[in-house]
């Protein structure tokens, strides 16, 4: 008995459970990807765009199905469809998952452990591979259009699929569990500074004051947590910037879009397989200072580039526009003064602190909330206090508590500290009303 017969043997008997019909579409998809290699012009099929070469593969598919005259029920042909195409032209199992809107984040800790994140919360989903081998044969798929790799002696990498979600995969020796993969989505419409306010993220008063600092050419840097939303506030910020200036942005892995003209986008490179050919975020911001920016936005300030950051903003580059990874505006500015002096030994902390009193005036805290929840927990005014920098909040987040179902209560509230700042909006034609920074005690919004 072929297995064509087998499959439909079952289907007619009735004697046939989810896991055997599994089985046998998996053993036929397995057979017509054989065919296909064997009887396609892969050369032909790889300059199709993605939709063609989809279309292209389930017509030869189909025909290959006639061919043989499989007789299977229309649900399981559509299913085995699907399950060439996936592991064909798409990512296999993950590709339910990347193409649910609602889903922000998939993390692969193995063949039978696939967790999303979903509005905040992660979840278990009963998306399974086959074993390891096979999301190792995922991972190559996702990074080989880029012309990275990944072995023993390379086990990490950093990618981006092709709507630009951001993708990272490491294997043994360095995973203990096996190939894993972690993917931060792409959203397809960026969010705006209205979308923001409705999700609770920060008030209509602390969004137009930060507009008007942006305006203004105020130099602002984006503190937070991993997943707490630096990049997104980011984003939405930038489009505050005037619509007749430049703007250079510059990121290791491309994810901010500015809908609007004369933005140049720079991206980092690493190394290639013959360990040369890396460009850093570093000498990225160097270049940048060439090409006559009005602006210019860093998507994440690591390490030696803090100190031509800094540089940058002192010299004519005012109202640039980065993030750092800190749990607060003062771990921020330590965290800054730590990346230049370590990648710049010759520099004394003295001369480190004037530049950072001199370059930032504004820094917004971020945070990833226990619910899930993003917010702007804290909007902080950076002033020089005998050569130390003082941090004087302007708008915070009280928290007050969590409700049984794991809600965080809580409201947004001016702190009363008029900023300094205030005059430079005014002159900038961005007056804002002093009531703006009165205390308010109640719920947020």
């Amino acid at each position: 008995m072929t297995m064509f017969e087998k499959l439909s043997s079952l289907k007619a008997s009735g004697a046939k459970s989810d896991s055997q019909i599994n089985d046998h579409l998996d053993t036929l998809s397995k057979h017509y990807k054989e065919r296909l290699l064997k009887e396609c012009d892969l050369n032909q099929l790889t300059k199709l765009s993605p939709l063609q070469l989809r279309l292209a593969i389930e017509r030869k598919v189909t025909e290959m199905m006639a061919d043989e005259k499989l007789i299977i029920s229309h649900g399981d042909k559509s299913r085995l469809l699907a399950l060439i195409l996936n592991e064909s032209v798409g990512y296999g199992p993950l590709e339910p998952l990347l193409k649910d809107d609602e889903v922000t984040e998939i993390m692969v800790n193995g063949p039978d452990e696939v967790y999303v994140e979903k509005n905040g919360k992660t979840y278990l989903t009963d998306t399974t591979f086959k074993d390891h081998d096979h999301i190792r044969h995922i991972i190559e798929r996702i990074i080989a259009p880029i012309g990275r790799r990944i072995d023993e002696s390379s086990p990490m990498v950093d990618a981006r699929l092709r709507d630009g979600s951001r993708v990272n995969a490491v294997i043994p020796p360095v995973s203990l569990n096996g190939p894993v993969i972690s993917i931060r989505k792409f959203n397809k419409d960026p969010f705006s500074m209205e979308d923001l306010i409705g999700f609770g993220s920060l008030t209509t008063e602390m969004a137009v004051f930060l507009q008007a600092a942006v305006k203004a050419k105020l130099n602002i840097v984006i503190s937070g947590g991993t997943g707490s939303g630096k990049t997104t506030f980011l984003n939405v910020l930038s489009s505050a910037i005037p619509v007749n200036e430049r703007i250079i942005t510059i990121e290791d892995m491309a994810e901010l879009r500015l809908n609007r003209s004369n933005v140049v986008r720079l991206e980092a490179r690493p190394q290639n397989v013959e360990g040369t050919g890396e460009i850093t975020i570093r000498q990225l911001v160097k270049n940048a200072l060439r090409m006559r920016p009005d602006r210019i936005v860093v998507g994440e300030v690591r390490s030696g580039e803090a100190l031509d950051m800094l540089q940058a903003m002192n010299t004519g580059h005012e109202g640039s526009l980065t993030t750092v990874h800190a749990n607060n505006p003062r771990d921020c500015l330590s965290r800054i003064e730590a990346m230049v002096v370590m990648n710049n030994e010759s520099l004394s902390v003295s001369v480190v602190r004037y530049y950072i009193l001199s370059a930032i005036d504004l820094i917004v805290q971020t945070e990833r909330m226990s619910d899930g929840t993003r917010k702007v927990v804290n909007i902080a005014e950076v002033h020089e206090d005998q050569d130390k920098p003082r941090i004087e909040p302007i708008f915070i987040f009280k928290r007050q508590g969590t409700l049984p179902d794991g809600t965080v209560v809580g409201y947004h509230t001016a702190t009363g500290f008029v900023p300094a700042c205030v005059e430079r909006l005014k002159a900038f034609g961005q007056e804002i009303p002093l009531h703006v920074f009165q205390v308010k005690e109640g719920q947020n919004g």
